[in-house]
């Protein structure tokens, strides 16, 4: 993004200028006491997107009732001990931020809101626990109309609907991904196709993001989320498909028996294909006959199978997926575009009917963690309030609460925090010199808004760019909480210090308790999703039942789209661990398909399928990070015969989907391995 103010930039500070005044002057128009609370709230919930806006806002205003209830349950209860009483306000938002952290989603919005929503009522209403539920419903009220406010202005006029932002996303998605399937078809193996290939987990991750904002989307006609799920299986299957053909044609490209003249002539009209969609209909008939030449080539697995020929068979049938994949995307996104909601091809109707959750990876040991570290941030605070009975120091520990919840998603807070600090301090300047300089001359409603709007629409711009957003967040909460923008002006100079005080002190010393609690790091953090891939593999290889393939695949996607940004933090090429990272999830596909066919199969099947089962769970369980381990021969030997018997099975399904199978995990665990033969 270049430093230029652009057009964007400028309609959206515009937007959130006119949101803040408007809910200013609804709150005054009502009576309420404090609207500020309403200003500030209507920036807080600004999004460039109208579906986000408007998702943050409901999810926004469910959090603060909640939080409001929770403040009027524990303040009155235990405001006669306060040991007590600090304790159950700390524990509420260590129990919401731990919620939140799991969520990992904009819904977890409501939780974050409800933890430091209670503090913000609970520890100012201590001194006056009376007054607890007016209180209470003052809040409610002044950050129900910024919300409603921000989302009017944000959300219809001249909005930007995710809906637009979606589809044009899922085009540039499905274009680079037939162009990395070309390549790969191509036996183009090179850094910049697997960075390229890598950043397709990041892809689906977004628009899992934006899947969240979809119902609350502006736009006349909404794709159904339902649909955007099973396009989203669809291109988590292009990753290790694309791979392994890629690895197939490269190895047999490699030996002096390369794939056959009728082979070859298929990858390419492959290619061409994806290189020209077309329309729905003549596209899945292409598709179709595509397929088909696939199945006929497939050489027959039976007793006289050669390495080589399984090699073609996994080339072959991977291709077909592939093709299925990448025609079933393009299938679901004209489904996304159709203005009915009947099927636009007859495949579609299956695969929504098979569309499910996305699930997400889930480190409970990081959120109890955050939750851990933000319970004693606030214990310690109220300790050192109720000790030297600092009268504002239930603001500092409000303020530490906030900062922590805010950013306890954060391999590392502190930075983040510094950053809302110095925002923090610059707003307290800013409130400083209108306070005591401008306001006072201020007569009138209008006037007003023609001395704040060169400060506010100078924060706005800075609160569009991710780089300055921060930085914004502090201005907006420490400038518009404090600068005045009560129901009369009231200049208290003590007043006003005490206050910008107390909010520095409660920052600083949650950048310092993060530090101590919270704080774990790119690299430590990355070593956990590693471990936690291995662990779940480990756990699939031996587990009964039938596999969930398409939960695998999402987590494992998940997973890489959380590492690549962390091993870029260390400053090094995320490559290998990420490319490490793929070849398990291609495991995990094969373990998965291994326990299927010991489902279906005979029990002679199973007792084969069993042990190279239990030896892929040995390995991933004894892994170790920067400890590289080989897979031990023994499970290359029951791999081997594992083909061996499979491939002499009377049920001929049963013989192609075990050496399927076994031949990816073969090429997965040992790439290096010489072929092998098992002719009797």
């Amino acid at each position: 993004m270049t430093n230029r103010f652009g057009a964007a930039e400028a309609l959206f500070t515009t937007k959130c200028f006119i949101a803040a005044m408007l809910a200013y002057y609804v709150a005054l128009r009502i009576g309420l006491t404090r609207p500020y609370w309403a200003v500030t709230t209507s920036y807080i919930v600004a999004q460039p997107l109208a579906g986000a806006v408007l998702s943050k806002a409901v999810f926004r205003v469910a959090g603060t009732v909640l939080g409001a209830i929770a403040a009027v349950v524990l303040v009155p209860n235990l405001v006669n001990a306060p040991e007590l009483l600090s304790l159950g306000l700390a524990l509420w938002l260590g129990l919401c931020l731990y919620i939140s952290l799991l969520d990992r989603t904009p819904r977890a919005y409501v939780f974050l809101l409800a933890g430091y929503t209670a503090s913000i009522i609970g520890f100012p209403s201590v001194l006056a626990p009376n007054d607890i539920f007016p209180t209470a419903i003052l809040r409610v009220q002044e950050i129900t109309i910024g919300i409603l406010c921000g989302s009017l202005i944000h959300g219809f006029v001249f909005p930007q609907t995710v809906t637009a932002t979606l589809l044009a996303r899922i085009d540039a998605i499905l274009t680079d991904a037939e162009q990395w399937s070309r390549d790969s078809l191509a036996g183009v193996s090179d850094v910049a196709l697997d960075q390229d290939r890598r950043r397709l987990a990041l892809d689906i991750n977004e628009l899992h993001q934006l899947s969240i904002h979809l119902p609350f989307d502006t736009a006349r006609l909404l794709p159904r989320v339902r649909t955007l799920r099973a396009l989203q299986a669809e291109l988590s299957m292009l990753l290790p498909l694309a791979s392994a053909v890629d690895d197939r044609i490269v190895e047999l490209m490699r030996g002096a028996d390369a794939p056959r003249p009728e082979a070859m002539d298929l990858i390419e009209d492959v290619r061409a294909w994806l290189l020209d969609p077309r329309k729905a209909i003549e596209r899945g008939a292409i598709a179709d006959a595509l397929i088909e030449r696939a199945r006929l080539l497939e050489p027959v697995v039976g007793d006289t199978l050669i390495w080589r020929d399984a090699l073609r068979l996994s080339l072959l049938a991977r291709l077909a997926d592939l093709i299925d994949a990448h025609r079933n995307a393009r299938d679901l996104r004209d489904q996304m575009r159709s203005p009915s909601r009947n099927p636009v091809m007859p495949g579609v109707a299956i695969l929504l009917a098979r569309s499910a959750r996305r699930p997400l990876h889930r480190d409970h040991g990081i959120a109890l963690r955050a939750a851990a570290g933000t319970v004693v941030t606030i214990l310690l605070g109220c300790t050192f309030w109720i000790g030297t009975g600092w009268a504002d120091g239930a603001g500092a520990v409000l303020i530490a609460g906030v900062c922590c919840a805010l950013f306890g998603n954060s391999d590392d807070p502190a930075p983040s925090i510094l950053m809302f600090f110095y925002g923090t301090l610059i707003g307290l300047l800013m409130a400083a010199i209108y306070a005591f300089a401008i306001l006072p001359r201020v007569t009138d409603f209008v006037t007003l808004v023609a001395v704040l709007a060169p400060a506010l629409l100078l924060i706005g711009k800075f609160l569009a760019r991710p780089k300055t957003m921060l930085l914004a967040l502090g201005i907006v909460l420490g400038g518009l909480n404090t600068v005045g923008l009560n129901d009369r002006y009231g200049g208290g100079f003590d007043t006003f210090l005490n206050g910008g005080i107390s909010q520095l002190v409660g920052t600083l010393f949650a950048a310092v308790t993060v530090g101590l609690f919270q704080t774990i790091g790119a690299e430590a953090s990355a070593l956990r999703l590693i471990r936690a891939g291995w662990r779940e593999l480990a756990e699939r290889s031996d587990a009964p039942g039938p596999p969930d393939a398409a939960g695998w695949i999402a987590r494992m996607l998940d997973r890489i789209g959380l590492l690549a940004p962390r091993l870029a933090l260390r400053g090094e090429d995320p490559g290998k661990p990420v490319l490490d990272a793929l070849a398990d999830l291609r495991v995990g596909v094969s373990v998965g398909e291994l326990r299927q066919l010991r489902l279906d199969g005979t029990a002679e099947e199973a007792a084969t399928i069993t042990p190279v089962l239990r030896g892929v769970g040995a390995h991933y369980r004894a892994l170790r990070p920067g400890e590289p381990m080989i897979p031990e021969e023994p499970l290359l030997a029951g791999i081997d015969e594992a083909i061996r018997e499979l491939s002499h099975s009377d049920v001929p399904d049963s013989r192609r989907a075990g050496v399927l199978a076994l031949t990816s995990l073969r090429r997965n665990l040992f790439p290096m391995a010489p072929g092998y033969g098992v002719a009797t």
